[in-house]
């Protein structure tokens, strides 16, 4: 199916950026070399434009598969191709787009430490969430893509893909530095989410593919803001801070609760 196809080539772009695009023999000492540098705090949040490739590739393949015609055909065939294997419906996707960042809170909560504390990292993701959907819904409005089952016209880009992974990027840049293969283990519920808006019939793959150049972007971003961020907010902004997923009424996402 060239659903496989695709699903295999956006996760290969994602072990490259784990591993990186070198071809050299000693890959892996430069590797740990990277991780070493990358623990410092200028490391962290410091803007590299390296990163954003990725991304800008996602984005752009959504942003050209509005228009362009051969992308538009591999969007109608994907679906054909689906549709004629009749992959079963169902609502996971719903779900499973959070549980990456509740991976990186429970995998905490049983000392398994990712870079940042609870207060640092819920800004991060609560950062990071809210540029996605400041991209996200206003995009949405703006492109009025018809949905492949012509339930309304808010199909690019996936908000679910988005969301899926900016969290998965949000936990691999937690647990990069410490254990690489843990680090990665958000990006397979990311895929799942994505593919399954497409099993759906919710999403075009141009606009899965552009959400999941959204959810990283947001991420990335939120790394490097997070110092002015935090600054702007207090370091002492409050002693407790409770973070809760929400499912209502078709809508899901997190609460955030303080106690000042």
């Amino acid at each position: 199916m060239k659903i496989v196809t695709i699903i295999a080539s956006i996760f290969s772009l994602f072990v490259n950026l784990a591993f990186g695009s070198s071809d050299n023999p000693n890959r892996d000492t430069l590797f740990r070399n990277n991780l070493i540098q990358e623990n410092s705090v200028d490391e962290i949040y410091q803007v590299s434009y390296k990163k954003l490739i990725i991304p800008a590739i996602g984005i752009g393949y959504g942003v050209l598969s509005l228009t362009d015609d051969r992308l538009k055909e591999l969007n109608n065939s994907t679906r054909f191709e689906i549709g004629e294997h009749s992959p079963s419906r169902i609502k996971a996707d719903n779900y499973t787009q959070f549980i990456p960042g509740a991976l990186v809170y429970g995998l905490n909560a049983f000392g398994l430490e990712g870079k940042h504390g609870f207060k640092d990292r819920s800004i991060i993701l609560a950062t990071s969430l809210l540029i996605s959907t400041a991209i996200v819904t206003p995009t949405k409005q703006l492109v009025k893509e018809q949905r492949p089952d012509g339930s309304n016209n808010l199909s690019f880009p996936s908000g679910h893909t988005a969301t899926a992974f900016a969290t998965a990027h949000f936990m691999f840049r937690e647990y990069r530095g410490n254990n690489l293969w843990l680090s990665l283990l958000g990006y397979p519920f990311a895929i799942f989410t994505g593919t399954y808006r497409t099993f759906n019939d919710k999403h075009w793959v141009g606009d899965v593919v552009a959400g999941a150049g959204i959810g990283i972007l947001s991420t990335e971003i939120a790394y490097w803001s997070f110092p002015p961020v935090s600054k702007l907010l207090g370091r002492n902004m409050g002693k407790k801070t409770v973070i809760l997923p929400y499912y209502q009424s078709n809508k899901a996402g997190f609460n955030c609760f303080l106690t000042f």
